[in-house]
């Protein structure tokens, strides 16, 4: 038996509602949405009945009307405690889980999908569940859009992910003829799944998993990336921008996601102080996303 705690909320209001969802009950948080009544449904997981869930509902239930002093639409915010069979928690990914394509050149799939790509369709099998990010949430989709957009045509193209997660991005890059791609994270679980999912995929030869803290890399950098993807919290972005450019070639990209639409002011003055211009950017929810070239 699996137990599933739940809270019925906004589509706005969901990418908030999951990150504290997750962080109460101390798993990652997975949503939906009726595509009849635009209400978003966030879940979590978990093997035991939570022996503190009075205690989780009540700062939950906190959290939420925080959210909407705040002026976020949070939607009925019910929160509900079920017991599931074991069945169907596998069978409830297959219902909310579907083929995803980006552009013409990329198809994301889960494993029991039976879609086939096209012809010249790179694919990419990423379970939900088994990594930290499938391509759906919003600031990954516009990391993988820009990952498509600026794929290699002629010339090759190297590729830095920074903050792997899944290792999504990086195998997309892999699986787009970017070379050499290197993709780091803090977190060893990260590393792991991400090396799995490349191995399940087919890249693993192709891409350099490294644990490595973005504040701990060298100030100073001998290798230029055509393309350096960071999905990251604004703060760690605008304290740690000076590594990053120093890793951007002359003619790439630093496409950046994971920000929050109020901060994204700040980080956008940041960058053009420091010698960049916004070329293509993408507000969905609360979120904000850009990709920046030098001036």
């Amino acid at each position: 038996m699996l137990w599933k705690v739940s809270v019925s909320t906004s589509p706005d209001a969901d990418d908030a509602v999951a990150e504290r969802l997750g962080t109460i009950f101390g798993q990652p948080a997975s949503s939906y949405t009726d595509a009849e009544t635009q209400q978003a449904t966030v879940s979590v997981y978990l093997r035991e009945r939570p022996a503190e869930f009075t205690a989780g509902k009540k700062e939950l239930a906190l959290g939420l009307k925080v959210m909407a002093r705040n002026g976020l639409d949070i939607g009925p915010g019910g929160i509900s405690l079920t017991r599931i069979p074991q069945k169907d928690w596998a069978e409830s990914w297959k219902l909310h889980f579907k083929p995803m394509v980006i552009g013409s050149a990329l198809l994301l799939k889960p494993s029991w999908s039976r879609r086939h790509a096209r012809k010249g369709q790179a694919v990419i099998v990423l379970d939900p569940g088994l990594s930290f990010g499938t391509g759906r949430h919003p600031t990954t989709a516009f990391c993988l859009r820009e990952v498509v957009g600026r794929r290699p045509r002629a010339s090759a193209r190297s590729f830095l992910d920074v903050g792997t997660g899944s290792g999504i991005l990086a195998i997309a890059a892999a699986k787009l003829g970017y070379g050499p791609v290197d993709a780091l994270d803090c977190d060893p679980e990260s590393i792991r799944v991400a090396r799995a999912n490349a191995r399940r995929n087919g890249v693993s030869a192709g891409i350099r998993f490294r644990r490595q803290d973005l504040a701990g890399l060298p100030r100073r950098s001998a290798t230029k990336y055509s393309v350096i993807c960071a999905n990251l919290v604004s703060s760690l972005l605008l304290a740690e921008l000076e590594r990053m450019l120093v890793r951007l070639h002359a003619d790439g990209a630093l496409v950046v996601a994971g920000i929050l639409k109020s901060e994204f002011g700040q980080v956008q003055a940041a960058f053009e102080s420091a010698g960049l211009r916004l070329v293509s950017d993408r507000t969905q929810h609360e979120w904000r996303s850009g990709a920046f070239v030098w001036r």
